[in-house]
């Protein structure tokens, strides 16, 4: 089959790569680009464990073919934080013991991510509803929740003394 040519920006950096039309975004971005925080688990869109942020939106990546991310801006858990320079969700997740087996904590902290940019003040409902689209199989939710409770009293926090 026919590559396509596809240029995005992913984490900040432009790159350019050839991918066959039916090739998922989730398998070029860990295959072709090495970028393996996000994970694939269901392929079918239920888990949330390959969610990555394109363009200011929460997508999960194996329901998109890579050609359809073509021009966009891509964010991952590679581009939210590193290890030398942890994101605050990242160190909410890691005090509030949010992060289990760690499959799914990639997903979560980047659907987390879009989620307090969209609701910077939510309550404990509203985070169960902005996450209910990605899911842990190890325990409950409590502590993820927490951790992003935590992480929006931060991140407002940060804001208002910034003001």
């Amino acid at each position: 089959m026919t590559k396509t040519s596809i240029t995005f920006t992913v984490n900040g950096q432009e790159t350019t790569v050839e991918a066959e039309p039916r090739e998922l975004l989730i398998h070029v971005l860990r295959e072709q680009l090495e970028i393996t925080g996000p994970h694939i688990g269901c392929e079918t869109s239920h888990c949330g464990a390959c969610t990555i942020d394109i363009d200011g939106k929460s997508v999960k990546s194996c329901t998109l073919f890579a050609v359809q991310a073509d021009g966009a801006n891509l964010t991952t858990i590679e581009g939210i934080g590193n290890p030398d320079s942890l994101h605050v969700l990242q160190i909410m997740f890691r005090e509030h013991h949010g992060l289990q087996c760690g499959f799914c904590t990639p997903g979560m902290i980047t659907r987390a991510y879009r989620f307090l940019q969209e609701n910077p003040d939510p309550t404990e409902e509203e985070v169960r509803f902005g996450m209910a689209g990605n899911l842990c199989r190890c325990t409950g939710y409590q502590n993820i929740v927490k951790a992003i409770m935590a992480a929006a009293a931060e991140l407002n926090a940060a804001q208002e003394a910034a003001e």
